[in-house]
């Protein structure tokens, strides 16, 4: 337990040097010189421990409880910001928010509670570049498994991340109380740090920091690796989680079981299966969700190898864990199922638990299980089928008669457009610059040529958190570099296609979301992609090949 508490906190301390500490440095920074008081960094610092640490393990099950929306908690802290830099540019607002402290001690304490209001807020907007080690936490406090190990965990990783922090509000304070010029104008520099912590609530609000955080490249992540993928940190959150078994390693011990899943498909009757109950098959996990490109691409290869081998011995399950609301759709699911003809048994892991007892990151992923049910390979992404098969015919044994399967592949050698989400919660790359969230709102194109792999939006559009949904004039352009262009749509309707200005198609859409060729080419290119559609329909995210 003592070798995880130091791999967290040495995560956070890396952590805390990444671009993904930019969005609360201001706050940091100026909350500090607003102060002379040597204990106003402290007390930052205590806020942004106590409220990282408390909501991340408990932040999700209080608001589910509660029946209250997840952007809760951000939505309080900026609201909290806003409060503190008006108590910073108006003493006699700081005087009102103080006295219902007063009680506790006989002498004014504005200068540490604002403190720790600045750490509590700092704390709820933070988003670090998270990790395996906040990666267990999360999905740990997600499904209520909050142990003290757990807690001992988070703490750790907290105060990691809280100690170079520390040391920069101590800095930042020293630095401005040893200036003359700030000692004589300290009521100046108050106001300063106000408009300072007023204008980061605005840009946290406009996921400005955001933005700024992803341009930055991430200098830390070699470091990151080194500690939290090696092979220790790895046993070790394997055995915080539960896990019976570290993915990767051959004959590690019994493979975790399929836990935590109401609906089936593909089975006599909706009956559950159980790896239990597949003692002296080879059974190959597969998580998937079925509007994944790379995913739709790796099943030709599974359905290849069930037709095969099944006989032999082979059972596939399909673990669908899904990446958007309308895939936790029993119906949806079913109806891509069918449509894409897989056979064997789909399990609908809606709650992740078993993506959680595998401490899967992936889709696609698989996870390859001997007779013995003892896990004996995996494999994350696209890729090395023929290596993945003799595996499968090595476990199976004698009893392959079958020639090796033979399949196509379809995936790209060329570097690709990243797949590009068109909600508001995962938006990058967004030329506009902002958008107005879950109301309908116009847009235009910006002027001039978008960058490597932009997208922009024109027309009425109403962003959401997974999709946009188009209004009158909708339009999208995007700068890909692809061979093949898909997009998961949904609702009713058509969306004309152009590539660098020339009419390619129109498609039609109808139905529950799933995805659609936009546009495939016989080789490789780059281009600009604009789609004008029809209002109501709904767009996710695109996918390339």
């Amino acid at each position: 337990m003592l070798v995880l508490v130091g791999i967290a906190f040495l995560a956070g301390l890396i952590t805390a040097l990444s671009p993904c500490v930019l969005p609360v440095l201001p706050l940091l920074l100026a909350g500090s010189a607003a102060s002379e008081s040597r204990w106003r960094p402290f007390a930052i610092t205590a806020g942004l421990v106590v409220s990282f640490t408390t909501f991340t393990l408990a932040g999700a099950a209080l608001l589910s409880a509660l029946g209250l929306p997840e952007d809760l908690l951000r939505t309080l802290a900026i609201v909290l910001l806003f409060v503190l830099a008006t108590s910073l540019l108006f003493e006699r607002v700081a005087r009102v928010l103080e006295r219902p402290f007063l009680f506790l001690t006989r002498r004014p304490i504005a200068r540490e509670s604002s403190g720790f209001v600045v750490g509590v807020s700092a704390g709820l907007v933070m988003v670090p570049c998270a990790g395996p080690v906040l990666a267990a936490v999360a999905a740990l406090a997600a499904s209520g498994q909050v142990t003290w190990r757990v807690v001992l965990v988070t703490v750790a990783y907290s105060v990691g991340h809280a100690i170079p922090l520390l040391a920069l509000a101590i800095g930042s304070q020293r630095l401005t109380s040893g200036m003359q010029v700030v000692r004589t104008h300290a009521h100046v520099l108050r106001q300063g740090a106000g408009i300072v912590v007023g204008l980061t609530a605005v840009a946290i609000a406009l996921n400005v920091p955001e933005r700024l955080a992803t341009a930055v490249p991430g200098y830390t992540q070699s470091f990151q690796e080194r500690i939290e993928r090696s092979s220790s940190a790895q046993r070790e959150l394997a055995r915080l989680s539960g896990v019976t078994a570290v993915p990767g390693e051959a004959s590690v011990g019994t493979a975790p079981e399929i836990r935590g899943i109401d609906t089936w498909a593909n089975t006599t009757g909706g009956k559950p299966l159980a790896l239990a109950g597949l003692r002296g098959r080879v059974v190959l996990l597969d998580f998937w969700t079925y509007s994944c490109i790379n995913c739709l691409r790796t099943l030709p290869h599974l359905e290849a190898w069930d037709r095969a081998y099944r006989a032999a011995g082979l059972t596939i399950v399909g673990v669908h864990s899904p990446e958007f609301a309308f895939e936790r759709v029993p119906d949806n699911v079913r109806a891509a199922v069918k449509r894409l003809d897989v056979r064997y048994p789909v399990a609908l892991d809606n709650d992740f638990a078993t993506w959680r007892a595998y401490s899967n990151q992936y889709w696609p992923a698989e996870y390859l299980i001997d007779r013995n049910g003892r896990l004996r390979f995996h494999h994350f992404g696209e890729g090395t089928y023929e290596d993945t098969e003799q595996r499968i015919r090595a476990l199976l044994g004698e009893t392959v008669k079958t020639p090796p399967t033979s399949v196509e592949g379809e995936a790209p050698t060329e570097l690709t457009t990243p797949e590009s989400y068109l909600g508001y919660e995962r938006l990058a790359r967004f030329a506009n610059g902002r958008v107005a969230p879950d109301v309908e709102w116009a847009y235009g194109f910006p002027k001039g040529a978008l960058s490597k792999d932009a997208l922009a939006y024109a027309g009425r559009w109403k962003v959401e958190r997974e999709r946009i949904v188009a209004g009158r004039g909708a339009r999208v352009r995007l700068q890909f570099q692809a061979k093949d262009v898909f997009l998961v749509l949904g609702g009713k309707g058509r969306v004309r296609v152009l590539v660098d200005g020339r009419a390619m198609r129109t498609v039609a859409v109808s139905g529950p979301p799933r995805l659609y060729t936009l546009a495939r080419f016989p080789h490789y290119r780059q281009g600009l992609l604009e789609l004008a559609f029809s209002p109501g329909i709904a767009g996710y995210a695109f996918t390339f090949g």
